[in-house]
């Protein structure tokens, strides 16, 4: 019997914020049960698999479908995958009427959905939802560029490392 106490997803979204705000934001999307399917890290280096080769891919293809959309630093790692999503809807791009606004939500969707579609998987590739952080300053920005950089040579003290 359906209990709403037990089946309530709590979002993890801000709920006054527009996020198809202009800026910058740092995204981290994890695999299905956390299983390592991208690849393996070698010497501080990922080493992807064909699945991590989809999605890098997918990543660098996004702003052909999204073209006020730039993507900044990544990381591809064996269960999770880190980004920094620069959203412009203030994009012309010379097309009439001006582009939809775009959404954060969007983006991730159509990445998920893509990445899935390329592996073509009996069993799903990502957990459903994911982790967002604004980027408010050059500071920030600085410092989650770094993490995302250096995120491969971590990989034993992350705390989504599975022992693998």
């Amino acid at each position: 019997m359906y209990n709403p106490e037990i089946h309530h997803r709590h979002t993890i979204r801000l709920q006054e914020y527009d996020y198809s705000s202009n800026g910058l934001y740092f995204v981290t999307i994890c695999t299905h049960g956390h299983k390592n399917i991208f690849g393996k890290i070698v010497d501080g280096n990922i080493v992807l698999s064909n699945k991590g080769k989809v999605a890098e891919e997918v990543w660098h293809d996004l702003n052909k479908k999204y073209p006020q959309v730039i993507c900044h630093e990544y990381s591809i790692m064996p269960n999770h995958f880190h980004g920094i999503i620069q959203i412009n809807n203030d994009y012309q791009g010379g097309q009439t009427p001006p582009l939809p606004q775009t959404k954060l939500g969007n983006i991730i969707a159509f990445f998920k959905y893509r990445t899935s579609k390329i592996i073509n998987s009996d069993t799903p590739i990502w957990q459903r939802n994911y982790y967002e952080h604004i980027i408010r300053n050059q500071q920030g920005y600085e410092e989650i560029a770094a993490y995302i950089i250096e995120n491969p040579l971590n990989w034993k003290n992350d705390k989504l490392y599975n022992g693998e």
